[in-house]
């Protein structure tokens, strides 16, 4: 069959890197939708919410340019959040609030959501799931939290650290799927895409 053309509707590097790896090379157009107008409280319909809507704004934005058709099969939107005693995180929005969400965080164990959207143009369907991975955080001190959000990499995640990063050194361990902790359960793109009748091999 025709390889179909994948769109990765995030500007997220560590969800692209993990597609390369299984062989799938995107193209990227992140849909830049305003999260904020999505009020929700429930973390796994908040992430499937939020996965949807990305993914449908760059698919309303193929078929207005009529492009559908020709240029794109499939469209991949996804969110993520990161859940401590309840209360849902997403990105930190500053370096202060990095380090408060850390000294939370330490010695306990966290829920991270990632909300999977996957939109085939040509045969009309949405699969939009969510898998949830348990993170058990290692009890760090203050001065390594400090020395961690000052490298500047837990400002850019939801959960406010990257595992394949150096916020792997303060992860003890983790229940569940691991590149959901990335950003994007690849074990669930599989089952994704058999879904709508593709292999991953397809890409191959």
């Amino acid at each position: 069959m025709k390889t179909p053309t994948f769109i990765l509707a995030s500007s997220s590097l560590a969800r692209l890197r993990l597609l390369e790896t299984i062989g799938i090379h995107p193209i990227v157009m992140p849909s830049n939708f305003d999260e904020s107008t999505v009020k929700l409280i429930e973390p796994r319909k908040l992430v499937e919410t939020l996965a949807q809507a990305k993914a449908e704004t760059i698919a309303k934005s193929l078929m207005k340019e009529n492009l559908s058709e020709t240029q794109s099969n499939l469209i991949l939107g996804c969110d993520s959040v990161l859940v401590i005693d309840g209360e849902i995180y997403g990105k930190p929005a500053d370096n202060k609030e990095a380090i408060a969400r850390w000294q939370k965080m330490r010695g306990q164990v966290g829920q991270l959501y990632t909300g999977h959207a996957l939109i085939d143009l040509v045969k009309n369907k949405t699969i939009v799931i969510c898998r949830m991975t348990k993170v058990h955080f290692a009890p760090v001190n203050d001065q390594e939290i400090e020395a961690y959000v000052a490298t500047g990499e837990p400002l850019k995640c939801a959960g406010c650290f990257a595992i394949e990063g150096k916020g792997g050194l303060f992860i003890e361990k983790i229940e569940g799927c691991h590149t959901n902790v990335i950003g994007l359960s690849l074990p669930l793109l599989r089952v994704m895409l058999n879904t709508l009748g593709y292999q991953v091999s397809n890409f191959w």
